[in-house]
């Protein structure tokens, strides 16, 4: 069986752990105060990483909650990736230069496609290409627009480019607890022959057992969000679920 991972996620928001609903910034939850303290949690639950998103910072358009990030990097056995506010080869540089292992460009893959591909060309794999889709359609901004791009045509496009791993979000699932939409990013895998992490929507270990089942097609793992915070299931509970497979 091909490895599957699971990957925590911790959005940030005011220095605090939050969850949008659907984006939206208007439909927050807190679930903690301390971003450093829940991804200690996952680290010690056996999360080899952890996922992070600056959501001030996607929405300013630069790095707002970033020393959380470096805290995380420096001080836990663990790997990170971080998205939100990385507009510039300056915020890429910083981010990898001070132990984060990969830097997710999303909203600049539609925005400004040459520095994507400029990034893709000169750190490789520790670029990571979030693409967030609505029926079918890439989304961006902060999910607030639509563009007339095809999910799957910029898959290709940036996987020729030189992007190796994609995060997929189907937007309608995302923060719902209503499963992903599995037919989607399993395409998005064999449409690239690229890695494609699954985001939005895991509310189940069934869910994560479904995505691990197209592994070998390319989806190497799961972002899990609110799913944690609700306490469906731990970071512990969903690896032991996963082993047995």
């Amino acid at each position: 069986m091909a490895a599957f991972t699971i990957y925590p996620a911790i959005d940030m928001r005011g220095g605090k752990c939050v969850r949008l609903l659907q984006g939206d910034y208007s439909k927050e939850t807190v679930y903690g105060d301390s971003p450093f303290q829940m991804a200690k949690l996952f680290a010690e639950q056996g999360a080899e990483w952890i996922h992070m998103v600056d959501l001030d910072g996607a929405k300013e358009g630069k790095r707002i909650n970033d020393r959380f990030v470096l805290e995380v990097a420096k001080t836990l056995n663990v790997k990170v990736q971080i998205g939100g506010g990385i507009r510039t080869e300056e915020d890429v540089a910083y981010y990898l230069e001070n132990g984060v292992d990969r830097v997710i460009l999303g909203s600049a893959a539609i925005s400004n496609p040459q520095f994507v591909k400029d990034m893709l060309a000169k750190y490789g794999s520790q670029i990571a290409i979030g693409i967030d889709a609505k029926n079918g359609f890439v989304a961006t901004e902060g999910w607030l627009n639509t563009s007339t791009v095809k999910a799957t045509e910029l898959g290709k496009e940036l996987a020729a480019a030189g992007a190796t791993t994609f995060i997929f979000t189907d937007i309608a699932t995302d923060g719902m607890l209503s499963g992903p939409n599995i037919e989607a990013i399993a395409e998005m895998a064999r449409v690239t022959g690229k890695n494609v992490i699954a985001s939005g929507g895991v509310s189940s270990l069934a869910d994560l057992k479904a995505l691990q089942k197209f592994a070998e097609d390319g989806v190497i793992g799961a972002i899990v969000g609110k799913a944690l915070y609700t306490k469906q299931f731990t970071v512990a509970e969903a690896l032991k679920e996963l082993e047995n497979e």
